[in-house]
């Protein structure tokens, strides 16, 4: 079930960065007395009454006067869009302004869509309610006044907030509905080519294709059958590097595509075969393997680029070289223009979700692992003895291997990565990440291991 989103929404400088603090109970936004301080939508998961949802701070709602207003003023309707509850702040010092007036306007136009909560804020005393009575002329039913300083008023808001929250439409349907699919992300910079990879493999112009950067805004599923096997698309808007998310639908776009990383079983990462690959590509790399999700790198508009029969030997050696600790990442070109080797991406990605899914028989581990382990024992820094006993995989979806020993705490990193490596060697798992923990065990007693899911 996704969690409900609710926006705190309102011109600048009425405390909506003050009221997210509030709410969330941590210093996450930026507040300061300077409107306009908060131009990025920040978003933390919140709690109030054993209820948890997705808190969105946003930018002031201002006059267009120039690009940056203008980006800010954008956010704050896509904000109004995607949110399922909206707070609309307002500030009781500064009465109720003409952008106060178009704001509430906006709302009124969502009221049997959306559930609209009015707030003023600043009210800290007996008098300022009774100044504060003047906001029910927005027309959006009785207001809240609270003090988002001091907390006054918040927690009576906050119990109308996640009233009813039961009744918001999840994605358990959604999610009951891919179950037994193949679930892959495509991921990757703007305008690489990811909605022309969707249209090439479903056979239909379902998603919207131009030379502009950012046309997709959210994640949209596509479902097709390759072999008898269902698979489902997520497509995803371009990840940016952050200044140039800066006050822009892309910010809420990158969330997006993070949600759409943590639906998936393999992501797709496609790079630009005259680019090559760069910084935010492996910013998405680091985001996958933090979510725990297989990955293929699909490098597209391989028809573009002027090559002999050696150019991708050449290529994939440049990209082992780049990806270091991830080169267990496999690696295809394509042309979803042309639609060549499209399909092969996909097989990549079947094995790789397999190769997620994969159990080493108990045996088999212990003596592979044994005879390398014997060949290159453990070593401290202390000098004291690290002696691997027994190795066991505990689960899968990622494979988590874990390697009981005395004084386990003490194995270094360079030999935790040749470990991984010689499992790689010999049991493959091409294309996802490997989990591999250290626990202590002494004679005739070991540390029980956490219980993970199967």
């Amino acid at each position: 079930m996704r969690l409900p989103i609710v926006a705190i929404i309102g011109r600048a400088n009425v405390g909506k960065s003050t009221l997210f603090n509030r709410i969330v109970r941590k210093r996450h936004a930026i507040t300061d007395d300077r409107p306009g301080v908060t131009r990025d939508r920040n978003y933390l998961e919140s709690e109030w009454n054993g209820k948890s949802f997705l808190l969105m701070d946003t930018g002031g709602y201002t006059k267009p006067d120039d690009e940056m207003d203008e980006a800010v003023r954008e956010q704050t309707l896509i904000a109004i869009d995607e949110a399922d509850v909206i707070v609309f702040l307002t500030d009781l010092k500064s009465g109720i302004t003409d952008l106060d007036s178009e704001v509430a306007g906006l709302l009124r136009k969502k009221i049997s869509s959306k559930k609209i909560i009015a707030a003023v804020n600043k009210v800290d005393s007996e008098k300022a309610r009774l100044e504060a009575e003047l906001f029910r002329k927005l027309g959006l039913g009785e207001p809240h006044f609270i003090s988002a300083l001091s907390g006054g008023g918040v927690a009576d808001m906050l119990d109308e907030v996640i009233n009813g929250f039961e009744e918001i439409e999840s994605d358990d349907e959604a999610e009951d509905a891919d179950a037994g699919k193949i679930k892959l992300a495509i991921v990757g910079r703007p305008n690489v080519g990811k909605s022309s990879l969707v249209n090439a493999l479903t056979g239909e112009k379902r998603h919207i294709v131009t030379t502009l950067a950012g046309t997709t805004r959210d994640s949209i599923d596509s479902v097709f059958k390759r072999n008898d096997e269902d698979y489902v698309l997520i497509d995803t808007a371009g990840l940016r590097k952050r200044a140039r998310v800066e006050g822009n639908i892309e910010l809420y776009s990158t969330l997006r595509t993070e949600k759409a990383i943590e639906r998936a079983d393999v992501a797709i990462l496609l790079l630009d075969a005259e680019l090559g690959l760069e910084n935010q590509d492996m910013k998405i790399i680091n985001l996958v393997a933090e979510k725990k999700r297989g990955l293929v790198i699909a490098v597209n508009k391989w028809d573009l680029l002027e090559k002999d029969s050696q150019t991708a030997d050449e290529l994939t050696k440049v990209l082992q070289s780049q990806l270091k600790s991830f080169g267990y990442i496999p690696t295809v070109f394509i042309s979803a223009l042309r639609k060549q080797r499209i399909f092969k991406a996909i097989d990549l990605a079947r094995e790789v979700w397999e190769n997620r899914r994969k159990r080493i028989d108990t045996s088999k581990l212990n003596d592979v692992m044994q005879a390398e382990i014997k060949k290159s024992p453990p070593w401290s820094k202390s000098g004291k003895e690290i002696k691997i006993k027994y190795v066991a995989q505990l689960s899968i979806e990622p494979p988590l291997i874990c390697f009981y020993a005395s004084n386990a705490g003490l194995v270094e990193p360079p030999y935790r990565k040749w470990l991984e490596r010689k499992i790689r060697e010999h049991f493959g798992f091409e294309g996802t990440p490997i989990e591999l923990r250290f626990r202590e065990k002494t004679e005739g007693k070991t540390s029980r291991a956490p219980k993970r899911k199967r």
